[in-house]
Protein backbone atom coordinates (compact mmCIF):
# COMPACT_ATOMS: atom_id res chain seq x y z
CA UNK A 1 0.00 0.00 0.00
CA UNK A 2 2.79 2.44 0.92
CA UNK A 3 4.60 1.54 -2.31
CA UNK A 4 1.54 2.39 -4.41
CA UNK A 5 0.96 5.67 -2.57
CA UNK A 6 4.61 6.65 -3.03
CA UNK A 7 4.42 5.76 -6.72
CA UNK A 8 1.23 7.81 -7.21
CA UNK A 9 2.78 10.83 -5.49
CA UNK A 10 5.94 10.48 -7.58
CA UNK A 11 3.86 10.33 -10.77
CA UNK A 12 1.98 13.47 -9.71
CA UNK A 13 5.31 15.19 -9.06
CA UNK A 14 6.58 14.11 -12.47
CA UNK A 15 3.49 15.47 -14.17
CA UNK A 16 3.90 18.76 -12.30
CA UNK A 17 7.55 18.97 -13.45
CA UNK A 18 6.39 18.25 -16.99
CA UNK A 19 3.93 21.12 -16.79
CA UNK A 20 6.70 23.39 -15.53
CA UNK A 21 9.08 22.30 -18.27
CA UNK A 22 6.63 22.52 -21.15
CA UNK A 23 4.27 25.32 -20.13
CA UNK A 24 6.13 27.07 -17.27
CA UNK A 25 3.06 26.33 -15.15
CA UNK A 26 3.42 24.97 -11.61
CA UNK A 27 0.09 23.32 -10.82
CA UNK A 28 0.90 22.81 -7.13
CA UNK A 29 1.85 26.46 -6.67
CA UNK A 30 -1.24 27.56 -8.59
CA UNK A 31 -3.55 25.46 -6.40
CA UNK A 32 -1.83 26.32 -3.11
CA UNK A 33 -1.09 30.02 -3.52
CA UNK A 34 2.48 30.13 -4.79
CA UNK A 35 5.70 28.16 -4.45
CA UNK A 36 6.55 29.82 -1.16
CA UNK A 37 3.30 29.00 0.61
CA UNK A 38 3.56 26.53 3.44
CA UNK A 39 1.04 24.19 1.80
CA UNK A 40 3.04 24.08 -1.43
CA UNK A 41 6.25 23.43 0.48
CA UNK A 42 4.61 20.58 2.40
CA UNK A 43 3.34 19.02 -0.83
CA UNK A 44 6.77 19.37 -2.49
CA UNK A 45 8.38 17.73 0.56
CA UNK A 46 5.89 14.84 0.62
CA UNK A 47 6.43 14.21 -3.10
CA UNK A 48 10.20 14.28 -2.59
CA UNK A 49 9.93 11.76 0.27
CA UNK A 50 7.76 9.55 -1.92
CA UNK A 51 10.40 9.69 -4.67
CA UNK A 52 13.10 8.72 -2.18
CA UNK A 53 10.92 5.81 -1.03
CA UNK A 54 10.52 4.70 -4.67
CA UNK A 55 14.30 4.33 -4.90
CA UNK A 56 13.90 1.30 -2.61
CA UNK A 57 11.69 -0.33 -5.26
CA UNK A 58 14.74 -0.61 -7.52
CA UNK A 59 16.64 -2.74 -5.00
CA UNK A 60 13.96 -5.17 -3.85
CA UNK A 61 14.35 -8.81 -4.81
CA UNK A 62 10.64 -9.59 -5.06
CA UNK A 63 7.86 -7.75 -6.80
CA UNK A 64 5.41 -7.10 -3.96
CA UNK A 65 2.47 -6.65 -6.33
CA UNK A 66 3.01 -9.96 -8.12
CA UNK A 67 4.00 -11.79 -4.93
CA UNK A 68 0.37 -12.47 -3.98
CA UNK A 69 -0.21 -14.22 -7.31
CA UNK A 70 2.50 -16.87 -6.79
CA UNK A 71 0.51 -19.15 -4.47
Amino acid sequence: MLDKLALILTIIGGINWGLIGIFQFDLVAWICGGQGSIISRIIYTIVALAAIWCISLLFREHDTVAEGHHA
